[in-house]
């Protein structure tokens, strides 16, 4: 297994789809920095030297990726929450930030039913 920023990456997959396992690498991050790296996208994680490896981390370093990234959007919700903004107080809430309806859906923030006793009469 190859470490980049902390993290094993998958051996048998393609690289340009295992650096998307990093927190803030999604495909178009990580079809840059392999181009800025020298390295093809189809090669797969196995077949890389150790020299490749190190312009892979070396690319990747211009990134805010994993723990601080991390750290930085907690912040941010944090801060949100602090100042008592809409958007918060939802997150306090734990119902969606971002003005969709929560008559029929949303079950995945508001959580599992909460039946009331004797309704069905």
């Amino acid at each position: 297994m190859a470490r980049i920023a902390g993290i094993d990456i998958p051996r048998d997959k393609r690289v340009v789809i295992s650096l998307t396992y990093i927190y803030g690498i999604g495909k178009n991050t990580a079809q840059n920095i392999l181009k800025e790296a020298g390295v093809s996208e189809d090669t797969r994680v196995r077949d890389l030297t150790e020299d490749e490896l190190g312009r892979i981390r070396k690319a990747t370093d211009e990134y805010t990726i994993e723990g601080d990234l991390r750290r930085e959007v907690s912040l941010n919700i944090k801060r949100l929450i602090e100042i008592g903004s809409y958007r918060g107080i939802r997150h306090r809430r734990g119902l969606p930030v971002r003005g969709q309806k929560t008559k029929n859906n949303s079950r995945t923030r508001k959580g599992p039913r909460r039946t009331i006793a004797n309704k069905k009469k």
